[in-house]
């Protein structure tokens, strides 16, 4: 019987040159720092995870040695009441997934579900661009086959933001469906700048329905779940939200009161993919969309792509990409091959786990401790 022998951490850094100044930030990020945990069990096989820094496993690491791998259930228990009294240790539930596939020979769509391989991406754009060059942009990812792309506000004024979003429109046409995140539920340490109130929301939710987007991400605060229900009954456009969410219950609350059209935890940063699949059920009952966050790393895209691909039915996944600043070559340094997309499409095969392997070479050459 297959039993955990040994966890392992291990922290990374990539220097960016140039730095990469995403919209959400305001800082420009002159690394990318990157965790990877690797779970070995009795027979010498090894599950991976990336995502979170892990803060709070160690000391807890016996809870898990001596344990049979495949008891997922048993292990998120003990991660929910880790991040309880400390951190947030999620990856550890992806590299527990990725060894049980390898245990049974099975890739962890298959084991999910198996209602499919592939999921249609959308390309996730993360920097404020002017209204020329993000029509550019929009340009290629169509160009290169995907179907949808989500543009950034954030440049001080949403007037100035939907000028860029009037651009692309005009630039595409119907070639893609586009999303819009907000950004207001999401907040650097650094941030003080109040986020939109409910009737600035629907303002620009408004303008958002004259252009036809298919969702409008994090209009309001993350707290605010009334003014998130009343601004869903208001108007047409999709209300996106969860990536900022950090308690499964506090999902159950935003997907019961109606605050939600499209729910998007990332199985990297929350509950692992034991935790989420429960969301992702909960998701289609209401008859919601779920459609993962999947901005923590490459890692963090193939597990949200699994999850989704397993056992939801969400028309587009994120796909973070937006060269040069953000490449393949950035987001997925810790893989032996990056994750990229066939034709808008993300797919994911027949290798048992979750069908990644890490590149030890850049591994080693990056390692922080």
């Amino acid at each position: 019987m297959s039993l955990i022998e040994k966890i392992d951490i291990t922290h990374h850094r990539l220097p960016l040159d140039p730095p990469f100044v995403a919209s959400w930030d305001g800082r420009p990020r002159q690394h990318f720092d990157v965790t990877v945990v690797r779970v070995t069990d009795s027979e010498g096989r090894v599950g991976f995870g990336s995502g979170d820094l892990m803060l709070g496993l160690e000391g807890h690491e016996d809870l898990f040695i001596g344990q049979d791998p495949r008891h997922l259930e048993r292990h998120y228990e003990v991660l929910s009441h880790i991040q309880f009294h400390y951190g947030r240790c999620w990856p550890l539930d992806l590299a527990l997934w990725d060894l049980t596939g390898k245990i049974m020979g099975e890739p962890v769509w298959r084991l999910l579900g198996g209602r499919s391989e592939r999921v249609r991406a959308y390309a996730s754009s993360g920097v404020l661009r002017d209204p020329g060059a993000l029509a550019e942009t929009a340009e290629r990812f169509a160009e290169a086959g995907f179907a949808a792309m989500k543009i950034r506000f954030h440049r001080g004024d949403w007037r100035d933001d939907i000028r860029a979003l009037e651009a692309v429109r005009e630039r595409v046409g119907q070639r893609l469906e586009l999303m819009v995140d907000c950004n207001q539920g999401w907040r650097m340490p650094w941030d003080t700048e109040a986020p939109w109130s409910l009737k600035d929301a629907v303002t620009v939710a408004r303008e958002l329905e004259r252009l036809g987007v298919f969702w409008m991400e994090e209009p309001l605060h993350r707290s605010d779940r009334d003014g998130m229900r009343r601004l869903r009954d208001r108007v047409d456009v999709r209300i996106a939200g969860g990536e900022m969410t950090r308690e499964l219950y506090e999902f159950r609350d935003l997907i019961a009161e109606g605050c939600l059209d499209v729910v998007q935890p990332d199985c990297a940063l929350v509950g692992g993919i034991t935790g989420l699949r429960r969301i992702a059920v909960m998701a289609r009952e209401f008859g919601l969309v779920f459609t993962p966050h999947t901005w923590s790393n490459g890692f963090g895209v193939v597990a949200n792509t699994h999850l989704t691909a397993g056992i939801g039915e969400a028309p587009f996944i994120e796909f973070p990409y937006d060269p040069p600043e953000w490449s393949l070559e950035r987001r997925d340094y810790l893989m032996d091959q990056p994750f990229d997309h066939e034709n808008g499409w993300l797919v994911l095969g027949e290798e048992p786990g979750l069908g990644v392997a890490l590149d030890e070479d850049r591994l080693a050459a990056t390692r922080l401790s």
